[in-house]
């Protein structure tokens, strides 16, 4: 019988404070037609709803009036069961009035009764969840094993996937949790199984009876499988704001949650803004991303569990003062199961900023369970919060897995007083002898950023930098650390929005209105 684990993470989706993808070789920058940069005024509805492939066609919902002006409203059916594009349309909004399913569940394993249905998303888009009379939380967008989404915006018109009252421009600096979020699923392999056989030591990832579930779903939905390649479609210049809401008790969407997507899946260019729960949470799979700006989330940032194998490059993170949790939060697996459940989490990145702002009794890393970890050429500004926390002796130890948790060309500036904390087994000073003895890291040294977020000259003067190729041919040998290196470094241009916690200027505008065209 298997043991049972220390704390671990949840399913699918999981408790609210409570405990690029780009695949191989990075993705161009999608060309497009030179747009007008968003401008204010009073936007007229367009006359109609386009027409689309699946069953039941799009529903004219009327009007809808924020500050920006007026829009039809085309609701979206439950279940998009044929291809279906949808277009930009000046004086439209698309809308989700509850759970919408892009295709049905085809199992584990593909086959010929998979639906196969693919949802196109043009640049502009903007769709957001709710009506008049659904609460926004009931709705999300499922992408369901067998199924694919397109949703490719660029940085002039990103694609915006929102909330009701950010289109009627009631919404905050502070709103968060205002509907559901949009979920990705996958047949790539998952180290918890709600029904099958778990993946071990005796054998490749090769366990597709071993799936999990959407926790908090009514409708049982499954994920994980034995193809590491699978892919979930591609999602690029996006914004997700104002998202994750319990589904039931104690139970949470993301902004963005992924479970069991493989390594055909590409996501990159993306901003998750105002999350309830996690900025993005990963649930097994295989998952690769670069260009990815988090926000204002109200638990973790960035949290990684289930057997996710997953690599990011170009991170940039400010969590709310208000609440937020851990910049990241890594587990593996949860709590069903041993350590030996595989695959273990592994979670590697390079060039990020993490800017820990909590007010509440966090840590910038949170690492537990097992998990393998990898950080390098990033920059961690927490000032009166703790760096890093480390649970459980086999996270720690350099015998299991992968090995202790990796850290090269990392700079921070820790609370000296608490810089360091274990638990479970693991001391403090075991985690601090860690990190101070790495290759060219700096647990004491004074951060300070330009415009809130870009290197400034000192950090860019400590000649620290690691080639992250050595840890996965995902990487690119960027020759500098941090997510933003100078003032002309400006990949986060034009698709982002502006807060209060991180403005970003030459881009979409202000995150609680939305852009006119």
């Amino acid at each position: 019988m298997l043991a049972l684990a220390g704390c671990g993470g949840d399913e699918i989706v999981s408790p609210g404070t409570g405990g690029d993808i780009i695949i191989n070789n990075p993705t161009p920058t999608p060309t497009s037609t030179p747009t007008p940069t968003p401008t204010s005024g009073t936007v007229t509805p367009a006359g109609g709803c386009p027409t689309i492939s699946a069953s039941g066609g799009l529903t004219d919902d009327g009007t809808i009036t924020g500050d920006t002006g007026t829009y039809r409203v085309c609701v979206l059916p439950a279940t998009i069961d044929a291809d279906t594009n949808l277009p930009f349309i000046k004086g439209l909004l698309y809308a989700m009035d509850g759970r919408v399913d892009v295709g049905t569940d085809g199992g584990a394993v593909a086959s010929s009764a998979d639906t196969d249905v693919t949802l196109s998303i043009e640049p502009g888009v903007v769709l957001f969840a709710g009506n008049a009379t659904t609460p926004n939380g009931e709705s999300y967008l499922v992408v369901n094993r067998g199924n694919q989404i397109n949703a490719v915006g660029t940085a002039d018109m990103p694609i915006i996937f929102t909330s009701r009252d950010n289109v009627l421009g009631i919404a905050t600096e502070a709103s968060i949790g205002q509907w559901g979020g949009v979920v990705l699923l996958g047949r790539a392999p998952v180290s918890d199984c709600r029904s099958g056989v778990f993946n071990d030591g005796s054998a490749a990832f090769d366990q597709a009876s071993c799936e999990q579930e959407l926790e908090g779903a009514a409708l049982t939905t499954l994920f994980g499988g034995d193809d590491a390649d699978d892919s979930s479609g591609t999602m690029q210049y996006f914004q997700i704001r104002y998202s994750g809401f319990t589904l039931t008790g104690g139970s949470e969407l993301q902004s963005l949650t992924t479970g069991g997507i493989g390594g055909g899946t590409t996501i990159d260019h993306w901003q998750s803004f105002n999350s309830s729960d996690d900025g993005m949470e990963f649930f097994g799979g295989t998952v690769n991303m670069k260009y990815v700006v988090a926000v204002g989330a109200d638990d973790d940032s960035i949290d990684v569990d289930t057997g996710a194998q997953a690599d990011m490059q170009y991170v940039l993170v400010a969590q709310r003062t208000a609440g937020g949790d851990h910049i990241i939060e890594l587990d593996s697996p949860d709590g069903d199961y041993d350590f030996d459940a595989l695959p273990r989490t592994n979670l590697r990145i390079s060039n990020a900023t993490f800017i820990e702002r909590s007010t509440a009794n966090s840590r910038a890393l949170r690492l537990r369970g097992g998990a393998d970890f990898s950080l390098v050429n990033s920059v961690i500004d927490t000032d009166t919060e703790a760096c890093l926390r480390i649970d459980e002796d086999p996270t720690i130890n350099a015998a299991v897995g992968d090995g202790a948790p990796f850290f090269a060309a990392v700079v921070a500036d820790c609370d000296q007083n608490d810089a360091f904390q274990g638990g479970s087994g693991v001391t403090a000073q075991q985690v601090a002898d860690l990190f101070n003895n790495s290759s060219q890291t700096d647990s004491n040294f004074t951060i300070e950023l330009v415009s809130g977020f870009i290197n400034s000259d000192a950090i860019n003067a400590t000649g620290f930098y690691y080639n992250p190729t050595q840890l996965s041919s995902f990487f690119d040998d960027a020759g500098y650390i941090g997510a933003v290196k100078d003032a002309s470094d400006d990949w986060y241009a034009g698709w982002t929005c502006d807060s209060a916690v991180l403005t970003f200027g030459d881009n979409t505008g202000a995150c609680t209105t939305l852009p006119v065209y």
